[in-house]
């Protein structure tokens, strides 16, 4: 039995969990940028959803997921800290980049928590990182939807940041549509490499990627 145990624990900490809630709040080693592709959001969920966010008066485009705290394996969550909670109107303040202020509520209460900053901060530096990256104005004058490779997604962000590199951005996919890019970025909000389970990026040739309304 004690063997078994021993093997057991080796194993955790060689394969420690994906994530791990409750973690002390600042004790991270560098952000993961998400940024959402909201057509995507819309087509799978947000339609049926009836979503505020579907409405083509918004012309979502890539709209700031979260700013995520990460280990460079795995990450915190719903972390323990003293921070207050933001207000109604901060996190309503955010829907013009977050399309919602009940995603900013969300993203704090899982993922700003961990941060270490107060609510007013941390919100500040996410708006401030999304502002900092070019999001590729040629994805945006699509007027149909079209099948591509998700890497094609990856070049249009290098080009339009042309002092990034591969390994410090990646494409995910959701029901065979492109669906998120995520960039990491240091404590300082600089670009830098990502973690060796952040950077797997979706390897569909056909993935389905539909325009701004």
């Amino acid at each position: 039995m004690r063997s078994i145990l021993a093997i057991a624990f080796a194993a955790a900490l060689i394969n420690p969990a994906a994530h791990a809630d409750g973690q002390r709040a600042g004790d991270f080693d560098y952000y993961v940028l998400s940024l959402s592709w909201s057509p995507t959001w819309c087509a799978n969920e947000g339609d049926a959803r009836g979503a505020d966010q579907y409405d083509p008066r918004h012309d979502y485009g890539w709209i700031l997921h979260g700013l995520w705290p990460q280990y460079e394996r795995g990450y915190p969550s719903y972390c323990n800290t003293s921070a207050r909670s933001p207000s109604r109107g901060q996190t309503d303040a955010m829907a013009d980049v977050m399309a919602s202020g009940g995603l900013a509520w969300h993203q704090w209460k899982k993922h700003g928590r961990c941060s270490g900053l107060t609510s007013k901060d941390y919100f500040a530096a996410a708006r401030r990182a999304y502002n900092a990256v070019v999001r590729p104005p040629v994805l945006r004058k699509l007027d149909h939807t079209v099948k591509l490779p998700a890497q094609v997604i990856e070049e249009a962000f290098l080009q339009s940041n042309p002092d990034w590199s591969a390994d410090m951005v990646t494409i995910t996919c959701k029901r065979g549509r492109i669906q998120e890019a995520r960039i990491c970025l240091t404590k300082d909000l600089e670009p830098r490499t990502c973690g060796a389970d952040a950077v797997r990026d979706c390897s569909m040739t056909d993935a389905l990627f539909d325009p701004v309304r």
